[in-house]
C-alpha cells in the first residue's frame, strides 16, 4: 500500500489515509481479503501518530471498505455487495450534491459536467486490475 500525506492540505491526515485507501480498493489495488498494515506499522512509515492511523481505520471499517479481526488484523471488506437500487442512490445522492454545488460554483454546465463525469468514469474503471473488473 502507498499513500501520500499533504500535510499542507486543510484536509486532515485521516481524511487523506480513508480516501486514498478507499481509492485503492475501490480501483483493485487492495483487493479483498488483502491485510492492511497494523496501526503501529503505518503510524511509523507515515510519520504519524498512531491514533490518527486508528481513526483512520475506524472509518473505514464503519463504511464497510475493511474489517477487524480480533487478534489478526485488518482486511480489505468483500466488495462484492449489491445494495439494492434505493439504497445505492440514497448513499450515492449526498456525494452528487457536492460535486454539483462545486460544478456550479465554478460555472460548469450540465453538459460539461456529464461530459467530464462520463470522461473520468471511463479512465478510473480503465485503471482497475482485471481481476476487479470481473466483479
Amino acid at each position: 500500500m502507498n499513500l501520500k500525506l499533504d500535510t499542507t492540505s486543510p484536509q486532515a491526515i485521516y481524511l487523506q489515509i480513508v480516501e486514498q485507501v478507499r481509492l485503492q480498493v475501490a480501483r483493485g489495488e487492495l483487493e479483498a481479503g488483502c491485510k492492511l498494515p497494523s496501526v503501529r506499522e503505518m503510524a511509523l512509515t507515515l510519520r504519524i501518530n498512531p491514533n490518527t492511523v486508528a481513526r483512520a481505520y475506524r472509518e473505514l471499517e464503519h463504511d464497510g471498505v475493511v474489517v477487524k479481526q480480533q487478534g489478526r488484523g485488518v482486511f480489505v471488506a468483500d466488495q462484492t455487495v449489491t445494495l439494492p437500487a434505493t439504497e445505492r442512490r440514497s448513499q450515492l445522492n449526498p456525494h452528487l450534491d457536492a460535486l454539483l454545488v462545486a460544478a456550479w460554483r465554478i460555472g460548469v454546465t450540465p453538459d460539461e459536467l456529464v461530459q467530464q463525469l462520463g470522461d473520468r468514469a471511463q479512465e478510473f474503471f480503465a485503471q482497475k486490475s482485471p481481476r476487479a473488473r470481473k466483479r
